[in-house]
């Protein structure tokens, strides 16, 4: 028999390239959407179409506990991959209440569901690397102290804890991937890479005259999402749970991304940049930089796409993108 895999957030960047992952597995693959989704496939799945057919979807809310159970006992995943999330950090300082609440409730909902309905699933829970936010240590590993400076960052290290508390106090099979940042083309437009990306891709098709951003100096370790669901997966494989941080090591400047996209492009990008103070955040958070030697000895996982292919892929992606669509 397959093994059967559920996947929150799957309409999502990670969720999608996790979902084309384990199909190739030869996983069954479900994935909980909202209802809304249903209505209009044609902005809301965009991402899984190509695989639209070869998944199970289900609609449910995080803030629904007796929905998730539905799914859960219906199923029986031998995995659940709990990705779905409001992950816009800027939006979490917009609308604290509804970030706290999606994000930790839906956590808690899931870990609960799984105690007292399918005890057997393993569970992976996609924590962030903006936990943390005031970093005490550079580079930061499974041990460095968390300081989030966002909501985000607050309901993803709660959603941690209570994922290593669930795992300690019901002998479930809980991780979490404390991921650093990654991107890739199907990264929201709301996103600072993807509005790099996007927006190098309107100027040189003459559609847009410049580019707003906030802070340049921010310096982020980016990798590509689609090294990243591996391991995700190969968390699950392993004989005991644990907790890992999925870094690249390297970092980069907001100022480094958007220079190397403007130049795939062949355009110089002091020519086209304007700042603007109100896309800062009222607590910023300057530097982050992981260290993944523990993944690299315990899963064998190593990220396999260069910054500079990274940034290529997306600027590329996104000419074509912008070339079909006129958007």
């Amino acid at each position: 028999m397959p093994k059967k895999a559920l996947i929150t957030g799957i309409t999502g960047q990670d969720g999608s390239y996790l979902a084309e992952f384990l199909l190739k597995k030869k996983y069954k693959v479900h994935g909980i959407i909202r209802r809304v989704a249903l209505e209009d496939e044609t902005h809301r799945l965009w991402r899984i179409r190509k695989i639209r057919q070869k998944v199970i979807l289900h609609a449910a809310s995080l803030e629904s506990y007796a929905s998730l159970v539905k799914i859960i006992q219906k199923i029986k995943p031998d995995e659940i991959y709990h990705l779905a999330a409001q992950s816009y950090v800027d939006f979490s300082f917009k609308d604290e209440f509804s970030t706290l609440n999606t994000n930790i409730s839906g956590t808690h909902y899931l870990l609960s569901a799984i105690k007292d309905f399918s005890p057997k699933s393993k569970f992976y829970f996609a924590g962030s690397s903006e936990m943390f936010g005031k970093v005490k240590t550079v580079p930061q590993n499974e041990k460095t102290p968390f300081h989030p400076r966002s909501a985000y960052g607050i309901s993803k290290v709660t959603g941690h804890d209570l994922t290593r508390n669930y795992r300690e106090a019901y002998n479930l099979f809980c991780c979490t991937g404390i991921l650093f940042n990654h991107e890739s083309p199907r990264r929201g437009f709301e996103f600072v890479t993807r509005k790099i990306s996007h927006g190098v891709a309107r100027i040189k098709l003459g559609l847009q005259r410049k580019l707003v951003l906030g802070n340049l100096g921010a310096r982020r370790d980016w990798g590509h999402a689609k090294d990243y669901v591996e391991a995700m997966w190969l968390m699950l494989q392993k004989r005991k749970p644990d907790d890992f941080v999925i870094a690249t090591g390297k970092q980069h400047s907001v100022k480094d991304f958007a220079k190397l996209a403007f130049s795939i492009a062949g355009l110089n990008y002091k020519d086209y940049i304007t700042l603007d103070k109100n896309l800062l955040r009222p607590a910023e958070v300057d530097t982050l930089l992981g260290n993944y030697s523990k993944a690299k000895k315990v899963l064998k996982w190593k990220p396999k796409t260069p910054f500079e292919s990274l940034v290529k892929d997306m600027v590329t992606s996104d000419i074509k993108f912008v070339k079909s669509s006129g958007y």
